[in-house]
C-alpha cells in the first residue's frame, strides 16, 4: 500500500494545492530549480511535484546540524539493486536533496532534532529557512551534479555552478554562535560522489537498498520504506531481503554495528580501497575489517592531521586516537569529512568516543 503518497495526496487536495509534473532535462542544466518540477513553492510550505517520491536514510551524511528533504523521481523504468545492496537507477532519474532549517524570528537557526532525518513531505517556510537544493541527475552519460541556492524570499532557488557561502547564526546548541555554511562547487560535489578515484564515476551515495530498508511511520500509517518505493515502481525488489544498516541512534543495536555504520555513511565515500583517499590505508566501508578499520594503524598520509597521535583507533583512548581527533576538529587542515561541514557532529563524535573507549586490547609500544 502506498500509504505514504496517498497521505500526501489527501492533504494535497485538501488545501486545494495543484502539484506541478516534473521535467527531465537531458542536457543543460535550467537557470532555476522550479523548472525541474520535483519540488514546488506553494501557499507558503514547499511542496512535492507530481508523483516524487520521500525518503530517508538509516543512517545519513551529517550537514552541521541542517534537516534534509529528500525525493526521488524516473521519467521511465526503475532502479535494480545491484551488489552489495547499490541501486543502479536508469536514465531520467532525478535525485533531490534540500537542506533547510528550522529559523526563529530573530534569524537563528536551530539543529535538527535528529541530524538530517525528515519523514515529512512538504516544509512550511513561515517556519524553516530553505538553504539549498542538491540534485544528482541520470543522464546517457551518467551522473550529474547540479546545485541550487534559495533566495531570501524563499520563492526560488537559482544555479549556482560555483558553489556559495551562506552566514548561519545557530541557536540553543553547545556549538551556538555564528558559523559558515557551505555550498559546495561542482568539482567538490564530484570529489564526494565519485567513491572510485580511478574511473572518476560519479554516484549516488545515499540511496541503498541496506539504507532504504527502514520502518516509518507517517500519521497513522506504518510501514516499510523500500517497499513503499517499490510499490511507486521506483525500485524492483529482488528475491533476497535487503541487508539493513544499522542506524546510527538506534540503541536496540550493537555499539560496533552503531559506529560502523556511521562511519561508512560520514567516511566511506573516500576512505575505501578504491576511494580518494585509498593512500591512507584506511577503510571505513562495512565490510572493512582489521587494522584497516583503523585500530592500532599507524598513520601513512595524515601529516599535520594525526594531532601528535600515532595510532588511527587506540583501543579504550579516544582521546589518543586519530580518527576521534580528525572527527572533531574544525581545522581546515585536520577536520574529517573535510568537505561539507563548518560544525563538528557532536552526537556523533560521542558515539566513537564511546566505541573506541570500549574497544578490548592495547597498541604495542614499537
Amino acid at each position: 500500500m502506498r500509504y505514504l503518497l496517498i497521505s500526501v495526496l489527501m492533504l494535497l487536495t485538501a488545501c486545494g494545492q495543484e502539484r506541478v509534473r516534473p521535467s527531465f532535462h537531458p542536457e543543460a542544466n535550467p537557470p532555476t530549480l522550479s523548472a525541474w518540477g520535483a519540488l514546488q513553492v506553494e501557499k507558503g510550505r514547499l511542496i512535492l511535484g507530481e508523483g516524487v517520491e520521500p525518503y530517508t536514510l538509516n543512517t545519513p551524511l551529517f550537514t552541521d546540524y541542517a534537516s534534509k528533504l529528500r525525493t526521488v523521481w524516473m521519467l521511465s523504468g526503475s532502479a535494480s539493486i545491484g551488489e552489495e545492496g547499490s541501486l543502479d537507477f536508469p536514465v531520467g532519474t532525478v535525485i533531490t536533496k534540500t537542506f533547510y532549517y528550522p529559523e526563529g524570528e530573530d534569524g537563528t537557526v536551530t539543529a535538527a532534532a535528529y541530524q538530517s532525518v525528515d519523514l515529512s513531505s512538504e516544509v512550511d517556510l513561515s517556519t524553516h529557512r530553505l538553504i539549498e537544493t542538491r540534485l544528482l541527475v541520470r543522464r546517457e552519460d551518467g551522473w550529474h551534479p547540479v546545485s541550487y541556492v534559495w533566495n531570501e524570499e524563499q520563492t526560488e532557488a537559482t544555479l549556482k555552478r560555483t558553489g556559495a557561502v551562506v552566514p548561519l547564526t545557530l541557536a540553543d546548541h553547545q556549538q551556538a554562535g555564528p558559523f559558515a555554511y557551505v555550498v559546495p562547487n561542482e568539482n567538490q560535489c564530484a570529489g564526494c560522489h565519485a567513491p572510485d578515484a580511478a574511473s572518476g564515476r560519479i554516484e549516488p551515495l545515499g540511496p541503498t537498498a541496506g539504507q532504504l530498508s527502514r520502518r516509518e511511520v507517517v500519521g497513522d500509517e506504518e510501514g516499510e520504506q523500500l517497499l513503499r518505493l517499490a510499490e511507486a515502481g521506483f525500485v524492483t525488489l529482488g528475491d533476497e531481503p535487503a541487508v539493513v544498516q544499522t542506524r546510527w541512534d538506534d540503541a536496540s543495536a550493537s555499539l560496533d554495528q552503531r559506529a560502523r555504520s556511521y562511519l561508512a555513511a560520514n567516511c566511506a565515500h573516500c576512505h575505501n580501497p578504491q576511494g580518494p583517499a585509498d593512500t591512507s590505508g584506511l577503510d571505513l566501508s562495512l565490510g572493512a575489517t582489521g587494522a584497516a578499520v583503523g585500530r592500532c594503524k599507524p598513520p601513512i598520509a595524515a601529516g599535520s592531521g594525526t594531532g601528535g597521535h600515532r595510532f588511527g583507533i587506540e583501543p579504550g583512548r579516544p582521546e589518543a586516537s586519530i580518527l576521534t581527533y580528525r572527527v572533531g576538529s574544525t581545522d581546515p587542515g585536520a577536520m574529517m569529512p573535510e568537505l561539507g561541514r563548518s560544525l563538528v557532529h557532536e552526537e556523533g563524535l560521542a558515539l566513537l568516543n564511546q566505541w573506541i573507549a570500549e574497544m578490548d586490547g592495547t597498541c604495542s609500544e614499537t
